[in-house]
């Protein structure tokens, strides 16, 4: 448990349960809120003043809201048989209102005896403007509000009436504006408005957590001001210049980790690693069955480079997928063997973990061999450690890697328990590092004696912006230019919902690719079948026994044991199963040339940068390929432009940027399939680019003003941020 140095931080970590109760908590966990820091981070959406109507047209089905309208209109219509009739089970009588904001309407419907429609229509009567709250639905094709709760406002725009419920909507108008929340159907807007004014009340006014040299240099108001301001505000500026400030927080916070982050690792030494003449190194170069491409070489010289240093390298290389990324690392990995050091590959699945080893493997030929017979006297061991491999297995690469005969350690999460030990652990290669927490990362460069140097790997293109945020303690590389024979792979979606026929045709033309001798993909969402659709298992069945009788198909997902999903992965490889039907966890790493097909089921699950991640499977050998993206989804919906816009493009960074711009920043890093949420509430790292500039120049001084982090609201800062970064779920399939 951390221990705030400052009230501020002492005061925002406050569990809502210890506010609100928590049955309220309880709910408020929808909205992803926890703390009393998330409650008053939690922001309207937008203001609007006393005397401003809503724009009808900005109404969505399915959206709780609140309505600031005329009532252009009622109408009362009696049910049958009168109140006695309605006990018995009559149709009850029902009002019919009709709302405007001067250009649309907006129908409202109440059901009720004939006195509660009577003095719902008394009510209504009373001011010339309400509020409304409710859930937008739909009745005949046209949206409505069923039983909202409301209040009118006199001309004035004071509340009309004095009881308990309507003065718990007019907290909602308080200071002349009413703040429209981001809300669900057991935390109305108004509700919520209650609560924030709850969390504001236990605020106690305590010292800002930034010096006032940093609220100079940044040009905010303080801390408390800001709470007060977007929750309470006297004009649309005020609530404005409260929510600047609390983007900033967000920002100086996470930037204020890097920087600290990145002090820390100058302090550090490292071992220098300068390959050996006629090494390892060489010998690979000399057998390897193709040309490095130009970016390949150049960023290969810059890791060459940085491990001839003192200093700990600790570089990020993003890369297209299929650019090349593993090559570049093994050369690496293999000038720090030639050095006499050794090398540790973590990647986030078995699967992967698996791959890597056999491209590794494949690449290196007799190099890996180690001491065996007829290998070359520069060979190292090459050995995979995973959690679920048998006993004696597993005790034989502990064992190389602690004797320092494995030159290269290829492993999973099972690379950070405390029973593996190297004997010169000097170079450290993290694959998707966003799927690894910070204490994670560091329990691998703890076993170190000097401080390894790290290289991350990511095939998820990453804006500048995205980078500058999550990986700012890092260098960055990229690898744009795709290796020679890489073949185009065309995308096509295929609607489900209005063209069944073309589905069939999909499996078809699946047949078709295995009959010329060719492997495919079929990637589904979900293990199991249920009722958001078909499972893993259950559709290879249909398959098998439908358009696909005949075709060898396997099933892999990561619910399978270990054993069989390396035999399945190794059929697939070697030919001996015709279309492969999987989960995610072929996402990455997979490499099988021959598969030039793939077929996504219910596409519209995934995410942009995922869908373009999956396709990079197919397409890696002398045939081009194939990318089926079939969905149910509208050609209105936004779901479905997502798949347009994959199907349009194979620009990776272009459809970073446009995944960035629909999801949160942390579902495009993988955190949604992974079991986090975004550390980042109201920052947007597109949007804000120069909020984030600003607050990484202001860092920076920070570091150099207080390099021991002196000052309360910084250790606070770190610390919180490394609470949330720490909470990474690795995840395991």
């Amino acid at each position: 448990m951390v221990m705030w140095r400052t009230q501020a931080y002492r005061e925002l970590h406050t569990p809502v349960a210890d506010v609100l109760g928590a049955r309220t908590a309880k709910e408020f966990e929808k909205l992803r809120v926890h703390t009393v820091g998330d409650l008053l981070r939690h922001l309207p959406r937008r203001y609007l003043s006393g005397t401003e109507l809503t724009d009808l047209a900005t109404l969505d089905e399915g959206e709780h809201v609140a309505v600031m309208a005329r009532v252009s209109r009622t109408n009362v219509i009696r049910g049958s048989g009168g109140p006695a009739q309605s006990r018995r089970g009559g149709r009850p009588s029902r009002l019919e209102v009709t709302l405007t904001d001067g250009h649309g309407y907006l129908a409202v419907t109440f059901f009720g005896r004939d006195h509660l429609v009577e003095y719902w229509e008394r009510e209504l009567g009373k001011g010339v403007r309400g509020i409304f709250v409710g859930k937008v639905g739909r009745f005949r094709d046209q949206l409505q509000l069923t039983h909202p709760e409301f209040v009118m406002l006199d001309a004035s725009g004071a509340i009309v009436g004095s009881s308990e419920e309507k003065q718990r909507l007019a907290t909602m108008s308080r200071s002349g504006l009413v703040g429209m929340y981001p809300a669900t159907a057991k935390l109305p807007t108004w509700k919520v408005a209650e609560c924030c004014r709850l969390g504001l009340a236990t605020l106690s006014g305590a010292d800002d957590p930034w010096p006032d040299w940093v609220l100079d240099e940044a040009d905010v108001m303080r801390q408390a001001d800001a709470f007060a301001a977007v929750h309470q505000p006297h004009t649309i500026a005020e609530a404005e210049a409260g929510a600047q400030r609390l983007l900033f927080d967000e920002a100086f916070a996470t930037q204020l980790t890097m920087a600290y982050r990145r002090a820390d690792v100058a302090t550090h030494t490292a071992t220098r690693r300068r390959a050996a003449p006629d090494g390892l190194l060489d010998a690979l170069d000399a057998r390897l069955p193709f040309a490095l491409t130009e970016g390949q070489q150049a960023v290969s010289e810059t890791l060459f480079a940085e491990l001839d240093r003192a200093r700990p390298m600790q570089r990020l290389l993003q890369g297209e997928v299929g650019s090349g990324k593993t090559v570049v690392a093994l050369r690496a990995m293999l000038a720090v063997v030639d050095t006499g050091g050794q090398c540790a590959l973590l990647a986030p699945t078995e699967v992967l973990a698996q791959q890597h080893y056999a491209t590794i493997r494949a690449l290196m030929g007799d190099l890996a061999g180690g001491r065996l017979l007829g290998s070359p006297d520069v060979a190292t061991d090459v050995v995979l450690l995973t959690g679920s491999m048998p006993a004696a297995a597993k005790r034989s690469a502990l064992l190389r890697a602690a004797s320092g005969e494995a030159g290269i350690v290829v492993g999973t999460h099972a690379l950070l328990n405390d029973k593996v030990q190297f004997a010169d652990l000097g170079f450290i290669v993290i694959d998707e590092q966003h799927r690894f927490g910070v204490e994670q990362r560091g329990a691998l460069t703890d076993k170190a004696s000097a401080r390894p140097h790290v290289l991350v790997l990511t095939a998820t293109p990453i804006p500048r912006s995205v980078a500058m945020t999550i990986f700012g303690d890092l260098d960055i590389s990229t690898l744009a230019e795709l290796p020679a024979g890489r073949q185009v792979v065309g995308t096509v979606v295929v609607d489900a919902a209005l063209r069944p026929a073309w589905v069939e045709r999909a499996w078809q033309r699946v047949a078709e690719e295995v009959a010329q001798g060719r492997q495919a993909f079929v990637v589904v969402p979900r293990i199991n079948s249920s009722d958001e659709g078909v499972g893993v298992t259950e559709l290879a069945e249909r398959l098998s026994t439908g358009p696909l009788a005949g075709v060898r198909v396997g099933v892999l997902h990561g619910q399978l044991a270990s054993d069989a999903k390396e035999s399945t992965m190794a059929a697939f490889a070697a030919g001996e199963v015709d279309v492969l039907v999987a989960t995610t966890v072929i996402e990455v790493g997979v490499d099988v040339p021959n598969a030039t097909m793939m077929v996504i089921w219910d596409a519209e699950r995934f995410g942009i940068s995922q869908l373009h991640q999956l396709r990079g499977r197919i397409g890696r050998g002398e045939h081009p390929g194939v990318c089926l993206l079939i969905s149910s989804a509208l050609a209105e919906e936004t779901i479905r432009q997502r798949l347009d816009a994959v199907a349009a493009t194979s620009d990776g960074f272009e459809l970073a940027e446009l995944d960035l711009l629909q999801r949160r920043e942390g579902d495009v890093l993988g955190a949604e399939q992974s079991g986090t949420r975004s550390s980042l509430r109201l920052l947007r790292v597109l949007e804000h680019a120069e909020v984030i500039t600003q607050a990484k120049e202001i860092a920076a001084e920070a570091v150099r003003r207080d390099p021991e982090r002196a000052t309360p609201g910084f250790a606070d800062a770190v610390a919180a941020t490394e609470q949330l970064m720490a909470g990474d779920f690795l995840e395991l399939s």
